[in-house]
């Protein structure tokens, strides 16, 4: 029986400001596509709780681009956190974008997730995540992003259980 890894793991390369992340989900590698290019299943799941995600502008395609905004609280006392980039690949099994904050803007990364079908109905996501710097990958580090990553993979674990991801 194989053991699953339903937390993500994140981890800092040493030798380059590289991020790399995996987690396994309970889905096919076509869901998991889905999940990460339809801009209505993507605003459902991404981020931490205790935020929402409004898309303002999605192309997920190769040489397309997205920009989206997370916000917390409501009226005037809402906060807003600008993301944006662009899709550089897409693929059935391998997405390549940009990322950028919007707040930290010299810090772009470029991302690189891969869907690999471990059998048996799971598929174990691959990030890779390869900033300009090491301050750039430390401060990523240290944004809490820990806690955005496994609140929002928990919320698509959640929506892939519930049959909203097809």
């Amino acid at each position: 029986m194989t053991e699953h890894i339903t937390t993500a793991t994140i981890t800092a390369d040493p030798e380059l400001p590289a991020i790399r992340i995996t987690r396994d989900f309970r889905a096919t590698p076509e869901q998991l596509l889905r999940a990460h290019t339809d801009p209505d299943l993507y605003a459902m799941w991404v981020g931490p709780h205790d935020l929402s995600t409004r898309i303002d502008h999605w192309d997920a395609r190769t040489g397309g681009s997205w920009r989206f905004t997370n916000l917390r609280g409501a009226g005037s006392e809402t906060e807003e956190f600008r993301f944006f980039g662009s899709f550089h690949e897409v693929r059935p099994d391998r997405i390549v974008q940009t990322f950028t904050f919007e707040g930290f803007g010299d810090a772009v990364s470029l991302e690189t997730m891969t869907f690999e079908d471990l059998g048996d109905g799971w598929t174990r996501l691959h990030g890779h995540s390869l900033l300009d710097s090491f301050a750039s990958r430390e401060a990523m580090l240290a944004s809490g992003m820990d806690v955005g990553i496994n609140e929002g993979y928990a919320a698509l674990d959640s929506m892939l259980g519930a049959g909203e991801v097809a």
